[in-house]
């Protein structure tokens, strides 16, 4: 008689707590929505999940500063990216060469265009 009460109080406990945590989720969703920090961590992770480098950053990368020559930002590309080859990580080495991507099209002369 004992162990069947006992059964039985666990059982009721335990629908009562899974409807008070679904209760609990519910409300947390509505306060999310109402203070808007739902969008707003879509945004940050849209955020996060963007490929494209500004060029503020591809500088902070490479060291170098607006007024850099062409030439001083190939030398700090090939330094930093033979370092990471050599005992670095892969993941350094393609911000670095990103970097560099990012870079070249502002360094590249206005005239020169697709030979067709």
């Amino acid at each position: 008689m004992a162990a069947k009460i006992l059964a039985n109080l666990i059982i009721m406990g335990s629908g009562i707590m899974a409807r008070a945590v679904v209760q609990a989720y519910r409300q947390a969703l509505a306060n999310a929505a109402k203070s808007g920090v739902a969008q707003e961590t879509v945004q940050n992770a849209v955020r996060r999940g963007s490929k494209t480098m500004t060029e503020q950053e591809a500088r902070q990368i490479l060291g170098v500063t607006e007024e850099s020559t062409w030439e001083e930002i190939a030398k700090k590309y090939d330094n930093l990216f033979e370092n990471n080859a050599k005992n670095g990580s892969f993941y350094l080495q393609s911000k670095v060469h990103r970097a560099k991507e990012c870079l070249e099209p502002l360094y590249q002369p206005k005239d020169q265009g697709t030979a067709g």
